[in-house]
């Protein structure tokens, strides 16, 4: 071997440790710098996530809770039972489940994802609910999140309910399809409509391209979202999907 050739071998690999090295200080002096902080109050922690304040007033929902929407119950009825909600308006979809209660912790996170440009807590989130609902993706052929009108992607640059289910596909290895449902109405937002001017406000908002049914016809789906209010807009995606001949549609939320 000629020693231009020896050289040439071994420059990259020098190189490249002088790369790892260079990193590796940088990230120590970033750590330094910029000290981990809890996602909710933005007081210093020991890690990533939640304070130990914080995270003592999270309340994860679990069993039991009705077997249509997982609003918690007080007591256990028995299985299969379903809230008076779900008997006295039942959804286009077939289940949902959320990770959380609605209180000020996830609030506070939810809004930061969504209004903050906090990217960073998707994974955190997605967890919870990859956990919260693993009912519902044990079945499950793909996931979609609900999509945002062009415009309103392009004003805000991402889409919160894409993060969260890269998220939960990674911890559940399920496929996620950012093409099987498209906006196709520029909607008013939602926040402070009453729950049948939302549901006016989303009608026809929805449509799975013709492209795109292939991937929607006859499988489980499950849709995902950051927050369920009054369930409008999940409503308006589920009968979408379930048009263009989607098996069942599921619903997965953080709060």
């Amino acid at each position: 071997m000629s020693i231009e050739l020896a050289a040439a071998d071994v420059r990259p690999s020098r190189w490249t440790r002088l790369t790892a090295a260079t990193r590796s200080l940088f990230g120590l002096a970033l750590g330094v710098a910029l000290p981990q902080i809890c996602a909710a109050c933005r007081e210093p922690v020991g890690g990533e996530g939640l304070c130990a304040s914080c995270w003592s007033k999270l309340s994860f929902i679990a069993p039991p809770y009705c077997d249509r929407l997982g609003i918690p119950f007080p007591f256990d009825p028995g299985p299969g039972v379903l809230s008076m909600e779900a008997i006295a308006d039942p959804p286009a979809y077939r289940r949902a489940r959320a990770a959380v209660r609605f209180d000020d912790v996830a609030r506070t996170l939810v809004h930061a994802l969504k209004y903050g440009d906090r990217l960073d807590l998707a994974p955190m989130m997605g967890r919870w609910m990859a956990n919260a609902g693993r009912t519902l993706t044990g079945d499950a052929d793909l996931l979609v999140p609900v999509p945002l009108h062009w415009r309103r992607q392009w004003a805000r640059r991402f889409n919160q309910s894409a993060l969260l289910a890269e998220a939960i596909g990674k911890a559940n290895a399920i496929e996620v399809s950012h093409r099987a449902l498209k906006r196709i109405k520029a909607t008013a937002q939602q926040v402070g409509l009453a729950r049948s001017e939302r549901a006016q406000n989303v009608q026809g908002a929805f449509r799975v391209p013709a492209e795109a049914r292939i991937e929607v016809a006859g499988r489980r789906l499950v849709l995902i979202d950051d927050v369920l209010t009054t369930g409008a807009t999940l409503e308006a995606c589920a009968k979408a999907l379930l048009r263009a001949g989607a098996a069942h549609v599921d619903v997965r939320i953080p709060i």
